[in-house]
């Protein structure tokens, strides 16, 4: 079926076509954040595995040859691959670039089925050893050589990551139970802060089950770290005193993100899901999922200001939420330094009628099937443009998308699922610049 055709509304946009490219990870499986365009101009990413026997594996694309490049599985970079335990299945963070060197952690991929939650592993298969915990890694762009530098505590993955590229501290939340993560590289000392809220995703829903903040931002002016709760707050952490706050006077639980139970999985609740600072405001912006609102937050003034959804314009005009629990991760500054870049959803209509999905769902994921649109918002002329919806050559539109890049010419890249041959894998796509298509 040519699933192009089933797009319908009133919006004045053509479709995008998105290139496909096999990386030869015949197992990839679906990818967040893991993907960043990097100084030397090329585009680095990871595929995830949530299978036993294979861990996730390390590319590079190179946009002037047009050819991607196997850099290596995560699980024999970290020293692991004789230990017959539990792989490093994944990364879940970007790689942000310090001397040279990308830096980055990963993250355990093959889970559990508990009481219908997917859990990090208590019971592993037979002849295997539990997840020793995920580490954090850096990537030498010059000599391609990759260097273990930090074991996650208590057996846990890194779920998010910032890092203050100046100072050299790497910030993290670890999976499942929520700790805060500190990692010093000059003095190579790691410092573990406890847990950030409730007991994470290790909790029980209904009473201390908390979902985890998926994105950090720095203030790059005095390097305090900021992150969100489920329950709306907002806390920051200053690396020089090791010291957690919550901020007072101002949080997220906004009457327009939505109404949330904080100990319910299903959805991140209050948490902003994606959030980057902003250097000529000397704020963050950020993006609540669910709802889909882009706002500013100025911690010097304790202050959130809603901006306007930034959703599709048919996700706008239907008045719901999109199709994905958590809301999107594909959400970044591009190289103008002044232009967001958003990958998020759209409803389907078939016959003007709007295709719905399930009601809710125990974990994140897709609550029905939609499309996938580009946003761009430019914040100092304040002009939004929905590009419309993105969809292969084949009429097939990427799925599971959440991660995005921009590259130097404008190009966007992202990870989603592709079928061929009755296969579905996760890999690499990449979108032609939209604003010449604007300008042709």
């Amino acid at each position: 079926m040519n699933t192009a055709n089933l797009w319908f509304n009133n919006t004045n946009v053509d479709n995008l076509t998105a290139k496909t490219y096999n990386s030869g990870f015949h197992e990839a499986h679906d990818t967040y954040n893991a993907l960043s365009a990097a100084s030397d101009g090329n585009i680095y990413y990871v595929l995830s595995s949530d299978q036993i026997h294979v861990g996730g594996k390390m590319y590079l694309y190179d946009p002037k040859k047009d050819e991607t490049e196997f850099l290596g599985d995560l699980t024999e970079i970290c020293g692991e691959n004789n230990q017959m335990s539990i792989p490093q299945g994944k990364s879940h963070v970007r790689f942000y670039e310090r001397n040279g060197k990308l830096y980055f952690s990963t993250h355990v991929g093959y889970y559990e089925l508990i009481n219908g939650m997917d859990r990090l592993p208590v019971n592993p298969p037979s002849g295997y050893k539990l997840y020793p915990g995920g580490r954090i890694l850096s990537y030498d762009m010059k000599t391609k050589e990759f260097e273990s530098l930090a074991l996650i505590p208590n057996g846990e993955g890194m779920v998010s990551m910032t890092m203050d590229c100046d100072r050299g501290h790497v910030f993290g939340i670890s999976w499942p139970k929520g700790n805060f993560i500190h990692y010093n590289i000059d003095k190579n000392e790691l410092k573990d802060l406890g847990l950030t809220s409730g007991t994470g995703e290790a909790g029980e829903p209904g009473d201390d089950f908390r979902s985890l903040c998926r994105s950090l931002v720095v203030d790059p002016a005095d390097g305090i770290v900021y992150f969100s709760t489920s329950k709306g707050d907002i806390f920051s952490y200053n690396p020089e005193k090791f010291k957690i706050d919550i901020l007072e006077d101002v949080n997220l639980r906004l009457d327009y993100f939505g109404k949330y139970d904080p100990s319910r999985p299903g959805s991140m609740g209050y948490n902003w899901r994606e959030i980057f600072w902003y250097k000529p405001e000397g704020l963050a912006y950020g993006v609540h999922g669910n709802s889909g609102y882009l706002f500013k937050f100025d911690p010097q003034k304790s202050l959130v200001e809603l901006i306007r959804r930034i959703t599709s314009e048919p996700s706008a005009k239907s008045g719901m939420f999109d199709q994905f629990s958590y809301g999107y991760l594909g959400f970044q500054l591009g190289p103008d330094g002044e232009t967001i870049y958003y990958l998020t959803g759209g409803p389907i209509y078939i016959h003007g009628k709007r295709v719905n999905g399930q009601s809710e769902i125990a974990k994140g994921g897709a609550k029905g099937l939609e499309n996938l649109h580009l946003i761009t918002y430019n914040i100092p002329d304040d002009i939004y443009i929905d590009h419309g919806p993105i969809f292969y050559q084949n009429g097939d539109r990427p799925l599971y998308v959440n991660s995005i890049a921009i590259g130097k010419g404008g190009e966007v890249y992202a990870l989603a699922r592709i079928t061929e041959n009755e296969h579905t894998r996760t890999d690499l796509i990449k979108i032609a610049d939209p604003f010449k298509k604007i300008k042709s």
